[in-house]
């Protein structure tokens, strides 16, 4: 990703406020991966278990810990910061803000817009949009082509919904949100009540979806709305794409969800939990704050203790990781076993 304006290192380091190993007087104009750089590039180094890429790396300067000993590499060009990841992430959203696509106030012909909405006058409606009755659009919200309002839908200010997202009736968005492509936002939970004969019949799922401040939802990510009530994504929540939220669920401030997590109906995740990959919570449980599940973990009764949390069923994650340990020993351990039966013999 190219700088708008290519800087020196000097530059860079005042920006940071790093301290400068090598020439501060070369220009970078772009961030690339380590893997990937030229001369003209700054890249980051983590820790000391990265080091290795420094004898076939190209790139013209390396922003790196204070605590990491560069001294060997004498020939490179380094920003010794406090956190080269912080300072990295600092430097991408300077560089996304300068390439970011600037909304003003406008609606394109083809939107269309219901009875009874409120738009502010600075809300940006792209090509194809459909807004039904009664919805609320407040300042700065940015709505790309596709979305889909349905009735008496709220979108809190500064929050972008990316094309093709829909939102069913009566879902609240906070401020400052980002809702992905392709994500669905308050259709039906799984309700069903099973006949005699075996058919099924729906239950009406009569409650709403309402979504705090600082929240972001990946593409493809579908939440449903609650049977009754509301299912509630509190403040500063981030769902990656392709998860599932069920109906009723309530999902703690400042949790993160990697892709493929499947929550079931009316289970009420903690504060600060943070879930791998595809892992899988059952419905009708809680999880206290602070629970890290690692990757295709499955939850099927509460978790009431913070901790590290792995397998399925999930244990604390030594534990887990020692049975684990165990069933790869299993027939090494059936062989002794038989040998033993047959000595005994």
């Amino acid at each position: 990703m190219k700088f708008e304006v290519a800087k020196t290192i000097r530059e860079i380091a005042q920006i940071l406020g790093g301290k400068i190993v090598g020439n501060p007087e070369k220009t970078i104009s772009a961030i690339s991966r380590i893997e990937d750089a030229e001369g003209s590039d700054i890249t980051f180094i983590a820790d000391a278990k990265y080091l290795h890429f420094l004898t076939e790396s190209a790139a013209g300067c390396y922003l790196v810990p204070t605590n990491l000993d560069v001294s060997e590499y004498f020939d490179k060009n380094f920003i010794m910061v406090e956190d080269s990841r912080k300072s990295l992430n600092y430097m991408l959203n300077m560089i996304a803000s300068a390439h970011r696509q600037k909304f003003s106030s406008y609606i394109h012909p083809s939107a269309s817009i219901g009875e009874n909405c409120i738009i502010a006058k600075s809300a940006y409606i792209g090509a194809n949009v459909s807004i039904g009755d009664n919805c609320v659009i407040e300042e700065n919200v940015i709505l790309r082509p596709g979305v889909v309002l349905y009735n008496f839908v709220k979108i809190g200010k500064n929050s972008t919904l990316h094309a093709n997202a829909v939102c069913y009736d009566e879902i609240e968005i906070g401020e400052n949100c980002i809702i992905h492509a392709g994500a669905v936002i308050g259709s039906d939970g799984f309700g069903f009540e099973e006949q005699k004969d075996g058919s099924w019949i729906k239950i009406p799922q009569l409650g709403n979806v309402r979504i705090g401040d600082n929240v972001e939802i990946g593409a493809n990510t579908a939440i449903d709305r609650a049977l009754l009530g509301s299912t509630v994504v509190e403040n500063g929540v981030k769902l990656d794409n392709l998860i599932h939220i069920a109906h009723n669920v309530t999902v703690g401030e400042n949790t993160a969800m990697a892709s493929q997590v499947g929550v079931a109906g009316s289970t009420k995740i903690g504060k600060r939990n943070r879930f791998g990959g595809q892992a899988g919570i059952a419905g009708h449980i809680e999880t206290a704050d602070d629970v890290i599940l690692l990757a295709r973990s499955g939850v099927g009764k509460s978790i009431p203790e913070k901790g590290f949390y792995f397998g399925a069923p999930a244990r604390e994650r030594m534990k887990a990781f020692k049975i684990e340990a165990v069933i790869n020993n299993l027939p090494e351990l059936k062989r002794d076993v038989d040998k033993l039966k047959k000595a005994e013999r």
